[in-house]
């Protein structure tokens, strides 16, 4: 039986989030292995606000009053991290407080929390650096203990992603250092 089918089966043929029956699909819940217990059957509105938070529309969420109460685990992980994405609401947070996940589930459910906590690191002009790349410096910079500057137009190759965004590390004049990158720009 595919997963759909089997999602069909189990939610009764409506969405497990808002109970709608128009346009349903499946959606993985990351991570996931493409599992019915990591899949929910979703609408295409929920499918469509999930994917797309600039949409989000709060007032449709109160489904998850009743759908955050689900016995599958899947479920229950997507109805936490909506209500994490709306808690500014204030209605959500109420609904949060009163939510209670077992450990693994939790642990899943925060994992993609994580993730997207994570801002990607940006270079001075906005374009997205990561770990290999070769940026240039825009303005000269003093290094402190290393006692030289950092000319401007220098190229750092090979760069290093660190655990905040704002900064990376790289050789520069055969020493390694940490720059911030809002002063660099990618090459």
């Amino acid at each position: 039986m595919s997963v759909e089918k089997e999602l069909q089966e189990r939610a009764n043929g409506a969405c497990e989030l808002c109970s709608s029956t128009e346009n349903l699909s499946v959606y993985e819940v990351t991570p996931s292995n493409g599992s019915v217990e990591q899949s929910i059957l979703v609408c295409s509105t929920c499918k469509a606000q999930i994917e797309n938070p600039d949409i989000m529309d709060a007032n449709h969420w109160h489904c998850l009053n009743d759908s955050m109460w689900s016995s599958e685990p899947a479920v229950q992980v997507m109805a936490y991290r909506l209500l994490k994405r709306i808690a500014h609401e204030g209605w959500p947070q109420d609904l949060l407080d009163t939510l209670y996940l077992e450990e693994e589930v939790q642990t899943w459910a925060d994992t993609q929390e994580e993730e997207e906590a994570q801002e990607p690191t940006r270079d001075s002009n906005g374009a997205i650096l990561e770990g290999g790349d070769t940026v240039v410096i825009i303005k000269d910079l003093d290094v402190k203990g290393a006692g030289f500057t950092a000319k401007r137009g220098t190229a750092v190759r090979n760069i290093s992603l660190t655990n905040n965004p704002e900064q990376i590390e790289g050789r520069v004049n055969g020493t390694k250092i940490v720059l911030l990158s809002k002063f660099l720009k990618k090459s």
